[in-house]
């Protein structure tokens, strides 16, 4: 039995809305959930296994009418899917009564329900979100009926809010694969049991490659799961490092990020950090280097290449020269400490000049 695992795909998000490209985002997360319908059909799976947040908040109507008609196209896969927290079943959901595509099998209790697919001998449990936030540890204690089918267990949680799990405790429960939604980062915390994380990443923080678990168990004699991560999604959010020196000048590093860039895509999205010591005298163009293509953000923590000695004989009657006293003294901070002092030098002689 061969099956195809996402989760929070979040259809209707809108990443990075106030950027040139959000629009472009917008659809992307649409074009992302089309492809799992091809690969579906690709790789003849049985099973489309949906573990929460297929929407980003309450599906419309012509939403569900569209997400349906895809679901239609599929030629051997059956789906099961769940309401997570972001989509969960509300009093005036429109996943009420909606007519799904007789291939859809949707849990519509809150409490643990199983669906059976006999032609494969396989029986998958879950249930949905009919609350925003769920604080109990509701799958503690839950466990599959022993009778010889493969046993498959949809998901969503994993923190303090949504559903605490216990990885250990529901490892032991006796599935022979539990399909997990919620975290959207990638995780094969098992060969059992896996985060599938989001198909395309939704924010700056979610780095990495995203994409869906391809899996099969087998049920000849002794059952046994193999599964793997398939990278699937169109773009990445990238953090690049721009190390400067008291040479670099705004030219070379305009260089480097379009450097940066061409070598590792032009159609991910960046955020560059500038890092080490400069010329006292410049200031780094941020907004130019946000102009050259996918750039959210430039974060400049960089630090003034200061002549101390000169420095605090020029301000030994002043606070400059006190504040440079105190540099020297705590040279042993840390980094953050280290940049904090270096940001209030800069400050004090900014001041100086007005």
């Amino acid at each position: 039995m061969k099956f195809i695992h996402i989760a929070d795909v979040h259809l209707g998000a809108v990443p990075d809305s106030n950027m040139p490209w959000g629009a472009d985002r917008e659809r992307e997360i649409w074009e992302g959930f089309q492809k799992i319908i091809d690969v579906c059909n690709m790789e003849k799976a049985d099973l489309l296994l949906i573990a929460g947040d297929l929407f980003h908040k309450q599906p419309l109507i012509k939403e569900l009418k569209e997400v349906n008609y895809y679901f239609g196209k599929l030629k051997t896969a059956q789906v099961v899917l769940m309401a997570g927290n972001h989509d969960h079943i509300s009093t005036r959901s429109n996943y009420r009564g909606f007519e799904w595509d007789q291939r859809v099998h949707m849990f519509m209790s809150d409490t643990l329900d199983t669906i059976d697919f006999p032609e494969i001998n396989t029986g998958v449990s879950g249930f949905s979100y009919y609350t925003r936030d769920i604080t109990e540890p509701l799958y503690d204690a839950i466990k599959p009926d022993k009778n010889g089918k493969i046993h498959i267990l949809l998901a969503h949680g994993g923190d303090d809010k949504d559903i605490p799990i216990n990885k250990n405790r529901l490892l032991d429960a006796g599935y022979d694969y539990i399909g997990l939604g919620h975290i959207h980062k990638p995780e094969m915390i098992s060969n059992i049991m896996a985060y599938s994380g989001s198909l395309e990443p939704l924010d700056r923080n979610e780095t990495g490659e995203r994409g869906y678990i391809l899996g099969e168990i087998t049920s000849k004699g002794e059952k046994h799961t193999k599964i793997s991560f398939k990278p699937s999604s169109r773009r990445e959010y990238k953090r690049i490092i721009l190390p400067v020196t008291q040479t670099t000048t705004n030219g070379a590093l305009m260089d480097q990020a379009k450097e940066a860039i061409q070598e590792n895509g032009n159609h991910h999205i960046y955020t560059f950090t500038i890092q080490g010591v400069r010329d006292e005298a410049i200031q780094f163009d941020r907004e130019a280097i946000r102009a050259i293509g996918n750039v959210l953000e430039v974060i400049d923590q960089s630090v003034p290449d200061y002549d101390f000695d000169t420095l605090f004989r020029e301000n030994a009657d002043n606070i400059i020269g006190l504040f440079i006293q105190k540099i020297l003294e705590n040279t042993e901070q840390d980094e953050i400490a280290k940049k904090a002092l270096y940001y209030g030098m800069e400050a004090l002689l900014g001041a100086k000049e007005e």
